[in-house]
């Protein structure tokens, strides 16, 4: 099953765990099954049935762009949900 790494800031929802172990294929699975676990979570994650776009996803250390909540997963995938990180100083 996935690992997943729970942020600092949502782990109010898991009782303190800064990582649980979930079933899913996908990354919409995942965020599905941790809901049910874990009520709140989706709601920090996602909204209108995408990623929030202030969330990275990282999966086994790379950055997914490409498929969002359709990303497939491998049974032992480590995940991470991340602050994006974006801006910088202007002219």
């Amino acid at each position: 099953m996935p690992h997943v790494a729970i942020p600092s800031l949502m782990r109010n929802l898991t009782a303190g765990r800064e990582h649980v172990t979930v079933p899913g294929n996908t990354v919409r699975e995942v965020i599905d099954n941790l809901e049910h676990r874990y009520p709140g979570v989706k709601a920090r994650l996602c909204e209108e049935g995408r990623i929030k776009p202030g969330i990275a996803v990282y999966i086994d250390g790379i950055l997914t762009t490409r498929e969002g909540l359709r990303e497939r997963l491998d049974a032992d995938a480590e995940i991470h949900f991340l602050p994006a990180i974006s801006g910088g100083i202007g002219e």
